[in-house]
Parts: structure tokens; sequence; C-alpha cells
């Protein structure tokens, strides 16, 4: 007999696999178990030899970092050696955040454009693919009167990385491209006119990320159906945080953290060009799949081409 089918191989360390933790198996099935069979095929091509770097797009609240840990978990089972990064543990330190993000509308000093340390992060990457330890800054969101600031560092050997964030993948407009739906408010509906007014700002220093998108060999989505999701999701971990002890947010900077996500690139301008596809956007970063959750965070496989979808999700509500 010949060696196990990829797939079936896969499909089995899921099922004999424990302590995935709080993913719902619809998302393992349909998003982990693909990713870990693109990385397999990835590292099998003797064509383009070096080691990939998946970038995977979700919003807050989507269950990013529980997925990571599972990924990590079941490549294990497989013989493969995966990191799962947050773009969060690329923050710059709090003083430097504090510089770029001073007046902000939202009153955070993280998560939008320009809050991380692409330089550092790309560095880490060159060295990585050359052969050494994948080195990268841990963030602790706790520290700094609960700003966050770096708590060390996490050096390990690794065959291939994910690395996860709500902006993975998003593309600046430029001037040009934001000058028509700034002028007829077309997808900034929920905006503040002083948010409204931030836009060029958050766009300007997103197109500094086109380099690490360049750096990455393929985009996968959490999607949520509706975009009023994202908010529901992340007070609920908070009030679970709570009961549980460790919940410190308060609800003004809970929600300004939430609204920063959502609005210093709103949807309708940025997410959903990544489902699209949308033609006039560099293929950079190609979209390879992902899946759609609802409410409790079960999904169903993502089509690309569902311009319909983008359309109808893309309300934040």
């Amino acid at each position: 007999m010949g060696p196990e089918p990829a797939a079936d191989a896969w499909q089995r360390r899921l099922e004999q696999a424990s302590d995935l933790g709080p993913v719902d198996p619809s998302v393992l099935r349909h998003l982990a178990l693909p990713m870990l069979r693109r990385l397999e095929r990835c590292l099998g091509d003797k064509a383009a030899p070096r080691r990939p770097v998946l970038a995977l797009n979700g919003p807050v609240g989507a269950g990013k970092t529980s997925l990571g840990r599972a990924l990590e978990r079941l490549a294990a089972l497989g013989g493969l050696r995966l990191v799962v990064a947050s773009i969060d543990d690329l923050y710059l330190p709090a003083e430097q955040r504090r510089q770029v993000l001073a007046g902000n509308p939202f009153g955070v000093s993280r998560v939008p454009p320009g809050s991380h340390d692409l330089p550092l992060l790309l560095t880490a990457l060159q060295s990585w693919r050359a052969g050494g330890p994948l080195r990268l800054p841990r963030f602790d969101k706790t520290l700094a009167g609960g700003e966050g600031d770096r708590s060390g560092w996490r050096e390990q050997p690794a065959d291939a990385l994910v690395i996860e964030g709500w902006l993975m993948g998003c593309r600046a407009l430029g001037p040009l491209g934001l000058e028509a739906p700034l002028q007829s408010g077309a997808g900034l509906d929920p905006l503040s006119s002083e948010e409204r007014s931030w836009m060029p700002f958050w766009d300007s220093h997103l197109a500094a990320y086109g380099e690490l998108w360049g750096a990455c060999d393929g985009l996968w989505l959490l999607r949520p159906e509706r975009w009023s999701l994202p908010r529901r999701w992340r007070f609920q971990a908070e009030a679970r945080q709570r009961r549980a002890g460790g919940g410190w947010l308060m609800a003004d900077q809970l929600n300004g953290l939430v609204r920063a996500t959502l609005h210093s690139l709103p949807p309708a301008l940025y997410q959903d060009p990544l489902l699209e596809q949308a033609p006039y956007l560099e293929p950079w970063l190609p979209l390879e799949g992902g899946v759609i959750l609802d409410g409790r965070r079960r999904c169903r496989p993502l089509q690309p081409q569902l311009s319909s979808l983008a359309s109808a999700s893309s309300a934040i509500g």
C-alpha cells in the first residue's frame, strides 16, 4: 500500500485529537484542516522551497486565538512545527504608540494601522526564512496601565507560520481611492464626522503593510455573517473573563477598542474587497479560502467571488 493521502491523514488526526479548546468542530473541519494541507503542500514544493507564511484575517472576538492554539496542536500531531502568531504581539512599545495615535477619535493606544512594528516583523521573517529560529516579541495587554506593552520574546524552531489579525491583507486605497467615499459617505454610515476625518491618516499607515502582505503566501478569512457580530462577541468574552476573575477593561475602553477595529478601516472599503478579490487590487495576497461565521461562531465554507454576501454583510449596526 502507498502512503496515506494527506487530506485523509489530517482528517484522521483531527478525529483522534483531544483538548483543541473551544473551537467549533465546523471551523476545524472547514478552515483548520485546509490551512494545514496548504502548509504541507508548500513545504513539499521542491520548485519553491521556502518556509511558508499564511495570513489569517478575522475580526475581534472571532476566536482567532483559540483557533491558533488548535492549529498548533493539530500540526504537531502531523510532525509539523507550526507557530501561530498574532499581529498584536508586534505592537510598538507603549510610548511610540502614544505618539503615533495621539488624539485619535477612538481614545485608544493600540489597534489601528500604524500601531505595529513592521520593520521588526519583516526582519524576523527574513532571518527565519534564512534558516534561523523564529524570534518574535510577546505583548501583555495588562501592562502600562492597561495600554499594554512588550513582555519578553518568543523564540523557537518552526517549519511554518500563520500570522493572525483583524487587518491582515487589507489594502490601502490611497488619496484617490478615498476621495469618492469621503465625499459620498458610501460605506461610512456608522462613522462620526471626526472618525471620517481620520480616514486618510489610517489609510496612509495601512500602505506600509504592503511589504508584509508580499511576504505572505496566501490569505484566509474568518468572516462574520454580519459586522454587528464582532462587538457582541468581544463584549461576551469580556463578561466571561469578568465572571472568571480575569476581566479588566472598562466598558468605554472596550467600546473604543472594538470601534477602532470596525471604524479605522470600515469593512465596506477594506474587508469586502478581500472577499470580492476586487479587480483594482494587485494580487499581492491571494484569497485561498476561509469560512463564514454565524452568531455562535459556527461556520460554512467561504466561496470566493461572493460579492452578494459582501454587500449584504457590510452594515456594522
